[in-house]
């Protein structure tokens, strides 16, 4: 067991030395740094928002907006169904209908005809699909659940695990939009986390301006083109009087205080490929220029042909930000949205608008920003921490084993380099509870080293030979160490799944430490050991009793 192989040395050192290289870069000023190869600069840690100072943000999802969108979107679809087939200019098997309203959480209609009921019944029950299997293997059901009234309606409610269901994928494309966003505004390793059912927490290290960072985060930034029926009177907007089909909208353009749209949108913000802040050809003031993709650009285009002549309003979040007229048609799939912009609120609107929208706005509930010497601060803290639980683990187990205690600080030195060095490598986000894992990890490792050298103490006592006593101390606190560190890792995996950010940061730390742990108390001590019996020659091994 004491028989290191060449390759097996050779496998142990370069473990090791890639470790202690990983980490090099860490001890090297910033200042200093950019003379260095470009993979060096990479290797670094990247710091948390209590080490390096930031902005703090949880967030919480309108989940009422979210429904009333699936319940208008459920309007929609029923009318299409009682419509029936098209074949031509006709509607076969269409359904005559009154009082179609989306109330807040359901759709209700009624049958012109009550001999209608029954058949309005069966063409809306083709609306119900069965949701997706959950990633535990259960079906939830169905999408839709559907009853008749007393009174002759028929009513059409979303299930409770579909609005469930839409609420996590709604979240999860929210978490991917304000991820693109932060990004867009140049910023570094963002840890962006879900919380709970309808919340996302964001921590942005680094980032001083937490002002931009929510105006840019929580903004919905849904944006469509409509075409404008008419601009609406003060009595249309104070009452609400619309046609059918259109809706009145708000507006910040310096000709109407509101237009009534029609309902159908030209095109979307989905048909967007890109945005960028510009400036105008004629007033030179700032704009935003956009790109659609291919079946955007074809759409468009059809659309302005038609309407030449007919204004068209740029609607961003419920609101029209301009409504110019087509003067010719649009073919290009290029355009520009023009207004107040100040060169900062459009270069912010071409991010929003780059980035996708949100299906649902998002409410700031908690805002903190951690000041960058406070950071400073921690991380003092930290290293003074540090320093005194190595000091005293070192001391200890100099004090406690002797020679064999310089092989154990030897191997621990090493295992803080290879934690080091594999956060750097992974680039893991290293925190305030990651240093207090690193802390624990040393004494994790002298644990293993205790377990080892006591085994060898008790077989010294019992008259074994230097050799026998080391192979069997090795071998018979082996399960021991295992045992521990593989129960120990499994609460890491615990914290880390259902940890939050700084709890995930420990546990990363923790992990990381358990695998170095194991590898430089039982497998480089054992071979520094050896080497020094071999170089010895010794059948006797001293060891403070």
């Amino acid at each position: 067991m004491l028989h290191f192989s060449k390759w097996k040395t050779f496998t142990i050192w370069a473990i090791a030395l890639i470790g202690i290289f990983c980490a090099a870069p860490n001890l090297i000023p910033e200042k200093d740094l950019a003379s260095y190869p470009a993979f060096m600069q990479k290797l670094r840690l990247n710091l948390g928002l209590d080490l390096r100072g930031g902005s703090h943000l949880l967030m919480q999802m309108d989940k009422n907006v979210l429904i009333e969108k699936q319940i208008k979107i459920l309007r929609g679809n029923v009318r299409n169904v009682l419509r029936g087939k098209k074949e031509g200019d006709k509607h076969v098997g269409a359904i005559r209908y009154r009082d179609l309203s989306a109330k807040k959480d359901r759709v209700e209609f009624k049958p012109s005809d009550p001999a209608d009921l029954d058949r309005a019944f069966e063409a809306v029950k083709t609306l119900i699909t069965p949701l997706p299997t959950t990633s535990f293997g259960t079906v939830p059901g169905n999408n839709l659940e559907i009853e008749k009234t007393a009174d002759g309606r028929i009513t059409i409610k979303p299930t409770d695990p579909a609005i469930a269901q839409r609420i996590s994928t709604t979240i999860d494309s929210a978490i991917e939009v304000v991820r693109r966003r932060v990004d867009e505004l140049g910023t570094t390793e963002p840890s962006i986390q879900r919380q709970g059912d309808d919340r996302i927490l964001l921590q942005v290290p680094g980032y001083d301006n937490p002002e931009k960072l929510k105006d840019v985060v929580k903004q919905a930034a849904v944006l469509s083109f409509h075409l404008v029926v008419r601009p609406a009177t003060a009595q249309d907007a104070a009452e609400g009087l619309t046609e059918p089909g259109t809706t009145i909208y708000p507006s910040k353009d310096q000709y109407s205080s509101h237009y009534i749209l029609e309902d159908e949108p030209l095109i979307t913000g989905a048909d967007l490929a890109n945005a960028q802040q510009s400036f105008g050809a004629q007033t030179n003031r700032p704009v935003v220029t956009f790109r659609l993709n291919s079946r955007g650009a074809i759409r468009f285009g059809e659309v302005t042909t038609d309407n030449v002549g007919r204004p068209f309003a740029i609607v961003l979040d419920n609101q029209v930000i301009s409504a110019p007229t087509i003067q010719e048609p649009i073919t290009g799939g290029t355009g520009q949205i023009s207004g107040n912009f100040t060169v900062s609120s459009a270069d912010d609107l071409a991010i929003l608008l780059r980035s996708g929208s949100l299906e649902a706005p998002l409410t700031i509930l908690e805002e903190r920003t951690v000041d960058a010497s406070l950071g400073a601060d921690s991380i003092a803290a930290g290293k003074l921490a540090a320093m005194i639980g190595l000091a005293g683990v070192v001391l200890f187990i100099l004090v406690a084993y002797g020679q064999f205690g310089i092989y154990a600080n030897v191997a621990l030195l090493i295992n803080i380099a290879m934690i080091v060095g594999a956060l750097s490598l992974l680039q893991a986000t290293l925190t305030l509870p990651g240093i207090a894992g690193i802390v624990l990890t040393m004494g994790m490792a002298v644990d293993a080293n205790v377990l080892i050298f006591e085994r060898i103490r008790e077989e010294l006592r019992a008259g074994k030979t230097a050799i026998s006593a080391i192979e069997s101390g090795y071998s018979r606190a082996l399960s021991t160490i295992l045992d521990a560190n593989i129960t120990t890792f499994l609460a890491a995996i615990i914290l880390f799944w259902l940890g939050s950010g700084p709890v995930k940061g420990f546990a990363v730390t923790l992990s990381i430490g358990i695998f170095t742990s194991v590898f430089t108390a039982f497998v480089l001590t054992r071979w520094l050991i050896a080497v020094w019996l071999r170089s010895k020659r010794s059948k006797t091994v001293e060891m403070p009793i």
